[in-house]
């Protein structure tokens, strides 16, 4: 009985062993026996979610759903980059109804992607994705935001570490993107149908909102607050800001975006592309309207100006001529519609009170700037300088533009840095534009080189980059024009698609 008990195990253990193995070592669970073992576990943490508290019930279920995607993006970078990209538009978004930190989400994925390049790099010893200008401008700007923590002239330290997540971390997303396209032509135009997709979401929701009104939560966050209120309804109109965080970040958005459209439509894309695309120019354009947003307004002109002239396509040319005479008897024309009204200011500074107010504070900064070489340290005015030096003259200062905000903040030092990197990155776009040779290469270049002129013009009168998920999306354009080269048969480089 005993040699038979023995000979049963031994030929029965050899057998579960190599079942084992395979089911789990070899095919990873992606079996019937893992998906019933799957199914099992859910039983009790169905059970557990169900039985618990909202919050917790809550808390729990985005730890299910995102830790698996947080393990992934440590292994594919490309995912991640979508990812952050998904994620800055939801964070702006949820953050108008919780005060729970969901900007920590956008910090933990670039963490995670940043330590999945320095992990690979143990082995590879590649560092070639950072030895371009843009990459050393990009890395200067960065170190010098970074050494503002030991600004003498800054009142807080808190405000620093606040502020230098959306003016300097983020921009390690650069980098993450400069690695992950480096070699992958399809991870790069993936991400480039993504960001179009996503930027027509926000077009179609945003006309959602002026044409079926606010969901009752959005209601209640623009009423409880009655400055809110004031920058929201204007001339009988409620503008609206779709997933971004107010309406003057999503009215530059659709304005890039749609002059974006109009670059790809006269690449080499199918008839069926450029109806869609042309859909989505007008959407974009339609709800860039209804946001009010001045600056969005003289941004599609200058865009399609700017792009007519760097491309010189004689189709481009008339239909950006036909644009003006439109554009130019409409602003002329005499009218009591607030929309159109909206649209007839951003063309007339000069009788702007907020433009020449503006004017008036930038005067009056200017004696501090010069005696600031580096500035008062980030985040001494805006948001953060109200929260954490609320006794200070600079936490009141209305600075309103981006280049107002670097002078005072970093100084003329920090604000000649900034403006060599809008310098660099206009560079880097005309030289591969004039460089590459595929058509479809070509018409990415104009269009994220249009892009971000766009946005250097727009961060004259607002913050036009700092704000999400404008910043993401500005980071990986950068690391585009960066790699999309590489796939041009003008630059000789074995690349796999």
């Amino acid at each position: 009985m005993k040699n038979m008990v023995t000979d049963t195990v031994s030929t029965t253990m050899p057998a579960l062993k190599h079942w084992f193995r395979q089911h789990v070592w070899v095919e990873k669970l992606n079996n019937p026996v893992g998906f019933a073992l799957i199914l099992l576990a859910t039983l009790p943490i169905s059970y557990l979610i169900a039985s618990s508290d909202l919050k917790i019930s809550l808390l729990a279920f985005g730890v299910l759903l995102g830790l698996p995607l947080l393990v992934y993006s440590l292994f594919n970078l490309a995912f991640a980059l979508g990812l952050m990209l998904f994620a800055a538009t939801m964070v702006v978004f949820g953050a108008k109804f919780t005060s729970a930190p969901l900007g920590i989400l956008l910090d933990l994925l670039v963490l995670i992607s940043a330590t999945g390049i320095l992990l690979r790099q143990i082995k590879e010893r590649d560092w070639a994705f950072a030895r371009y200008p843009l990459s050393y401008m990009v890395g200067i700007w960065l170190y010098y935001n970074l050494m503002q923590v030991l600004n003498p002239w800054a009142e807080s330290k808190m405000a620093w570490l606040y502020t230098v997540r959306s003016v300097a971390v983020q921009q390690t997303v650069f980098f993450i993107g400069a690695y992950a396209f480096r070699n992958n032509r399809k991870a790069a135009l993936n991400m480039l149908k993504f960001l179009v997709v996503l930027c027509f979401a926000f077009a179609l929701y945003g006309l959602k909102q002026h044409f079926w009104g606010f969901s009752d939560f959005e209601n209640a966050w623009i009423y409880a607050d009655a400055e809110r209120f004031q920058l929201y309804y204007q001339w009988n109109m409620m503008r609206i800001p779709s997933f971004c965080y107010d309406p003057t970040t999503f009215g530059i958005l659709m304005a890039c975006f749609a002059i974006f459209c109009m670059a790809l439509m006269v690449g080499p894309v199918g008839n069926l592309k450029r109806v869609l695309l042309a859909v989505m120019l007008g959407c974009a354009l339609w709800a860039m309207a209804y946001s009010g947003t001045r600056t969005a307004f003289a941004l599609v002109p200058i865009g399609a100006l700017f792009y007519a002239g760097l491309t010189f396509n004689r189709r481009v040319l008339i239909v950006a001529g036909f644009l003006a005479v439109g554009g130019g008897v409409m602003v002329l024309k005499s009218t009591s519609i607030g929309v159109i009204y909206r649209i007839q200011s951003a063309f007339r500074p000069a009788q702007d009170a907020s433009m020449n107010l503006r004017l008036e504070n930038q005067k009056k900064i200017q004696p501090f700037i010069q005696s600031h070489p580096i500035g008062s340290g980030l985040g001494s005015v805006g948001m953060w300088g109200k929260r954490f030096n609320p006794d200070s003259e600079l936490s009141n200062f209305p600075h309103d533009s981006s280049f107002v905000r670097m002078a005072v903040e970093l100084g003329w030092v920090g604000l000649l840095l900034y403006c060599l990197l809008h310098y660099v990155v206009l560079r880097t776009g005309l030289y591969y534009f004039i460089r590459c040779r595929d058509p479809l290469i070509k018409a990415i270049y104009a269009g994220i080189t249009t892009w971000c002129f766009m946005l250097m013009v727009a961060c004259y009168a607002q913050e036009a980059i700092l704000q999400q998920p404008m910043n993401v999306v500005y980071n990986i354009f950068l690391a585009l024009l960066l790699t999309l080269k590489n796939f041009d048969p003008a630059f000789n480089r074995s690349v796999s698609s």
